[in-house]
């Protein structure tokens, strides 16, 4: 083949591969003319140059698809073996200078070169087609053709045929090829294979094939100038195959550090800076920007030398290339942080670097802003801790707690965290940040450095103790002078030699300590903005802000203790998809790693007593909604079964230990934590009945009314797990002579208020015991009978005490026949469908209730009277009972009841005489609760309550009247319905506790559907900008929880902006800011519109400046998209004026 050119060769190959097939060529089966080439060659490889051979691989080749598996195999290990044996000859004849055999040897390469780069690229088509054809047979459970190009075989083949072509590279080529066109001819046969290799994602996934392709590259870059066409390639492949940016990145590695060649690095990275992407491209800027950030990982000092061209991204509109240059930034800074350089130079270049990162905070993007606190994520594990930057960055961090983007918050908690644990002042003491230490320390340097430094003379005020210059001259000048005197001299410089050093010291320890506590101070700030991100909508930020308060709790900082805290209400996430339940399993998972993981040296009792003293520790201090949270994260543990055993036997012996003294608040921790855990298992409570009867009830209780409250809450747990317990047992004993007590503590009322519960839920006729207490406490307040107490009784504390039973047993009476009517439909339900109802509960019912008597008869029957009336019907039932609420229980002559309504009326009704504040709080509270238990009584007595509601200076009085209020909207909801007005204005009362009461109530009330909202949402909104958080918090969550009703907000938002433009009182910035709030709400586009319209017509009434603004910026909240309302508003606000 003397004719044999490889540049028309190639060019036709590339253009028509048939075209290169002679017309006369004939070969009826090439499985037989594979053989004889075969033959042919294996006596002499340069055979492959007679045309008949070459024409048939050609031929072969062209047909690759159709012929088997093992002739492919075949001519794969031909064509291999061939060049493989010419690169062996090539490489002799070249080392021995045989120059008449060049031209020759040259033709031979270039053959097989050519037709190695043919079956690479035959050999990947097939092998591409076969991976989709088994995907497409597993989708229809289908086999592929024997034919199709497996994995092995083409892994195989690839790494064989790569060998083969690097062995062609290792030879001197510009001897072989006189010019350089040539040669480049020759390698592009080999390069443009590895380029094709690379286009399938699969190649690049199995490293040997990977790694054959760039030494194959590497080669022809290093020793046969393939650099400037490799950079073309590279880049087009870069930008067009998303899954070759990192795998580019990798390949520029290899080549720098084992191929000493950077140069192609720098290129890329200089032609890429000047590259400009489109608005719509969106691949390129993503491929560049992973290929920037790996190489930046890999070659930090390549891309260190092409930052001044690659900045300019910077500017880009991409955020994804914005992101890539904050990421390579932070990349080169830790690569600088590992050089020993101390140079100015290097100084500015890490300046420089985090000078762009610090001013990224301020990114327009959230993907941006996100990135840099990643990246600051980063940089904290390194070993220098760039003191003033992290402080700095503390503070853009906690900047961007507030940001409006929720991936930012959340990265931003995460960076705080991450600044937490590795923060720079573990030196000295430790890695905690309790700032009463620190502080204390602080202070001890500066009295130290008082106490070192010497009093400063008259004339030198200003100078500075530390400063050498204080040594007195005149001593160095006469050392010589005497022995003596200089063995005094020299003592004199030592003694000022060590007080300057010692007060050097000191200042830099105060730096120390100052640092540390800014620190810290940053720190605290951050932790209340995460607080407040405990209650946000996104679940990641609230897990991060878990985690975080688990970090700080380790490292002792203050207000970790309160996150801790507040954490506890997640307990309550809604719990009906993954996010809800991810958050309550995370959250458990906190406490356990807080309160119930002991150290690994404890034993397992060790290990008891330490869980049960870290639960006893969460009761100190908490509020009313923290402990019921604690419980039903107990309970949730309970059912996990999460909580040993050993650890409640713990909490029993805290709780009953008698033999030594142990603090009040530790006996009533164990108990509250007992109390929450027989709600899951009553069992705990009923098994130790003697001890709470002994120690709650008992001796200690007396002395502790709290204890003995908690106690009487205990007690409650058991009514789920045992009968009803006869008048005569010994605990009702014990609870009727602690609501008998006369005590002027005020712990005394919600003691009484928990003994009365327990009453009801354990005794089998609560009537009939709380009956005797109630006369017993009546002929102490108004008999002769004298106190059991040393003290005097105080007749209004007696009295009020008297109320608060009168007015509590109430109540409870009310929910019991509650109980009753639904245990009777119950029964009621189960006879007719044939079941017998056996050891049910006995439920005793007295119509005349609590009936006074001279004798000792009993109100009650021997037999179970929901037995008797089995054939009633549930209306009938229901309307006898109506008929007792109603007529009887406060009616009746008979009723006990009955003589305390007058009294509480004259008491609530004349203020002046009946004057002490204790008495008209109980008085009005006892009122209030006979109110909810009959209707006449409500309605007759409800001017009065408004009255006092109205009048009353006492914010206990009217936080318990809107309490009331509520209860009995939801009872008599006919009645209260139409003094609403008087709820809704307790919304601005002067007590903030108040306030926070009748918004919680009116949230229930709502929410329920209790009330009808006749426009009064204005009010509820106002309180979005309250000074008082706690308050705006509640209505953010009202209206959060409002919006999710249908179409709630659009419904009344008309009416709200009504009401808030009409408040003059309320400022135009707060009323944009709950607007704004409220708009966000607004989520159809249909209503967005139609409110629009609404608003507008109000435009031509608008009297004002202000009305106009308010209705023009609530437009532009919402997306109306209206050409004639943008009219109107661009035309501005008109004053027009008539002439009378």
């Amino acid at each position: 083949m003397a004719d044999f050119d490889l540049s028309e060769y190639v060019t036709s190959y590339l253009s028509e591969p048939s075209s290169l097939i002679s017309p006369d060529y004939v070969a009826d089966d090439l499985e037989d003319a594979l053989d004889i080439v075969i033959e042919a060659l294996a006596m002499d490889s340069a055979a492959i140059a007679q045309s008949n051979y070459f024409e048939t691989l050609e031929c072969i080749l062209l047909n690759f698809s159709s012929i088997s598996i093992k002739c492919k195999a075949k001519l794969a290990d031909l064509i291999i073996s061939g060049l493989s044996a010419q690169a062996d000859t090539a490489n002799q004849l070249v080392n021995s200078d045989e120059l008449e055999s060049f031209p020759q040897q040259k033709q031979l390469l270039e053959i097989y070169g050519f037709l190695i780069q043919w079956t690479i690229a035959v050999i990947e088509t097939a092998f591409e087609q076969a991976q989709q054809g088994t995907s497409k047979a597993k989708s229809k459970n289908k086999t592929h053709g024997t034919n199709s190009v497996d994995s092995s075989f083409a892994v195989e083949y690839f790494q064989s045929a790569f060998d083969a072509i690097c062995k062609v590279e290792k030879i001197k080529l510009s001897k072989l090829f006189v010019t350089t066109s040539e040669r480049d001819l020759f390698i592009s046969l080999f390069t443009r294979s590895a380029y094709l290799i690379l286009e399938n994602e699969q190649n690049v996934k199995n490293v040997p094939i990977r790694m054959h392709v760039f030494k194959t590259l590497c080669m022809a870059i290093k020793f046969h100038g393939h650099g400037f066409a490799a950079q073309t390639s590279l880049v087009q492949n870069l930008l067009y195959y998303d899954h070759l940016s990192e795998t580019i990145a990798e390949f520029l590695q290899i080549l720098s550090e084992q191929y000493d060649h950077t140069q192609l690095a720098d290129e890329i990275l200089r032609d890429l800076s000047s590259r400009e992407f489109s608005n719509n491209d969106t691949k390129g800027p993503k491929s560049v920007s992973l290929f920037l950030v790996r190489l930046s990982e890999t070659l930090p000092r390549v891309v260190n030398q092409k930052m001044t061209l690659l900045v300019k991204y910077l500017d880009s509109e991409s955020y994804t290339l914005r992101c890539a240059i904050i990421e390579v930034c932070g990349n080169l800074i830790v690569d600088l942080s590992n050089l020993e350089d101390d140079s100015e130079t290097h100084k500015a270049q890490m300046n420089t670097f985090f000078d762009v990162l610090e001013e990224r905070f301020l990114d327009v993007n959230p993907y941006c802003r996100s990135k840099v606190l990643q990246v600051f994520s980063k940089l904290c594990d390194l070993e220098i801790k760039f003191l003033p930057r992290r402080q700095r960055v503390a503070d853009f961090s906690i900047q961007s707690l507030n940001d409006k983007s929720s991936h930012v918050r959340r990265n931003a908690i995460k960076l705080i965290s991450r600044m937490l644990s590795t923060h720079p002042f573990s030196v000295m003491h430790g890695g905690q940040l309790d700032i009463k230490e620190w502080q204390e320390r602080l202070d001890k340097v500066n009295a130290e450095i008082k106490v070192a430094q010497p009093p400063l003379e008259e004339d030198a005020v200003e100078h500075n103790p530390g400063d050498l210059s204080r040594i007195d001259e005149n001593l160095l000048d006469n050392l010589s002078e005497n022995g003596d005197e200089n063995a005094g001299n020299d003592t004199v410089i030592r003694e000022q030699y060590e007080t300057m050093e010692l007060i050097n010291k000191l200042k830099l320890t105060k730096q120390y300590y100052t640092e540390a506590l800014t620190y810290i101070q940053s720190l605290h700030k951050a932790s209340e903005s995460i607080c407040s991100l405990l209650s946000a909508k996104n679940k990641s930020e609230v897990i991060e802000a878990m985690d975080f308060f688990v970090v700080a709790d380790a490292y002792k900082l203050q207000p970790a203790k309160d996150g801790i805290r507040k954490m506890l209400h997640l307990i309550w996430t809604n719990a009906n998809n993954d996010e809800g339940k991810g958050v309550q399993n995370h959250l458990i998972e906190c406490y356990r790693s807080l309160f119930f993981t002991a150290p690994e040296e404890f034993s397992e009792g060790d290990t008891c007593t330490f869980i049960a003293r870290n639960l006893i520790s969460l009761t100190y201090g908490a509020t009313a909604a923290e402990l019921t949270s604690l419980e039903r994260l107990l309970i949730t543990m309970m059912k996990n079964n999460q909580m040993p055993q050993l650890v409640i036997q713990k909490l029993w012996q805290v709780y009953g230990v008698q033999q030594r003294d142990i603090s009040k608040s530790q006996r009533r921790g164990a108990i509250i934590i007992l109390g929450m855990l027989a709600a899951f298992d009553s069992g705990i409570v009923v098994r130790e009945l003697e001890t709470l009867y002994h120690v709650g009830l008992g001796t200690y209780g007396k002395q502790d009314l709290v204890l003995a409250r908690y106690t009487c809450v205990a007690l409650q747990r058991m009514a789920s797990a045992t009968q009803k317990l006869p008048e005569d047992h010994a605990i009702f004993q014990r609870l009727c002579s602690i609501i008998e007590a006369y005590s002027e503590n005020k712990e005394w009322y919600p003691l009484a208020e928990q003994a009365i519960n327990a009453v009801f839920s354990l005794a089998k006729k609560p009537d009939l015991l709380c009956g005797n207490v109630i006369k017993q406490k009546t002929r102490a307040v108004f008999g002769n009978e004298v106190s059991e107490s040393s003290k005097p009784m105080s007749t209004t504390c007696a009295l009020s005490q008297l109320l608060f039973i009168v007015g509590h047993v109430a109540i409870r009476q009310l929910v019991q026949m509650e109980m009753i009517e639904n245990e009777f439909k119950r029964r009621k339900i189960a006879s007719e469908k044939g079941e017998l109802i056996r050891n049910s509960k006995v439920c005793h019912v007295c119509a005349n209730f609590l009936v006074f008597s001279t004798d000792n008869q009993s109100p009650s029957t021997s037999k179970d009277e929901l037995d008797l009336i089995t054939g009633t019907s549930e209306d009938d039932f229901s309307d006898a009972m109506g008929q007792i609420r109603e007529r009887e229980l406060l009616y009746d002559n008979r009723a006990l009841l009955t003589r305390f309504g007058a009294m509480v009326t004259e008491i609530c009704s004349d203020n002046l005489k009946y004057n002490d504040p204790q008495l008209q709080i109980m008085s009005t509270l006892c009122m209030a609760k006979f109110m909810c238990v009959s209707a006449a009584y409500c309605e007759s007595h409800l001017p009065l309550l408004l009255t006092i509601l109205e009048r009353s200076k006492d914010p206990v009085t009217r936080s318990n009247i809107v309490i009331a209020l509520g209860d009995m909207a939801v009872c008599f909801n006919h009645i209260i319905d139409e003094n609403t007005d008087f709820l809704y204005r307790r919304l601005h009362d002067p007590d903030s506790a108040v306030q926070r009461t009748c918004l919680m109530t009116l949230t229930f009330l709502i929410l329920a559907g209790q009330v009808k909202v006749k426009g009064q949402l204005g009010e509820m909104a106002k309180c979005l900008e309250d000074g008082e958080k706690s308050i705006a918090d509640l209505a953010k969550m009202f209206f959060g929880e409002l919006a999710r009703k249908d179409n709630a907000i659009y419904n009344s938002f008309t009416d709200i902006f009504s009401t808030l433009t009409a408040d003059q009182d309320l400022d135009e910035n707060s009323f944009r800011r709950i607007i704004k709030f409220l708009t966000s709400f607004i989520e159809k586009e249909r209503h967005a519109k139609q409110l629009a319209e609404k608003l507008a017509a109000r435009l031509p009434r608008c009297e004002t400046d202000r009305q106009w603004n308010d209705v023009t910026f609530t437009l532009s909240l919402l997306p109306h998209k209206s050409e004639e309302i943008q009219k109107v508003v661009q035309e501005g606000f008109k004053v027009v004026s008539s002439n009378a």
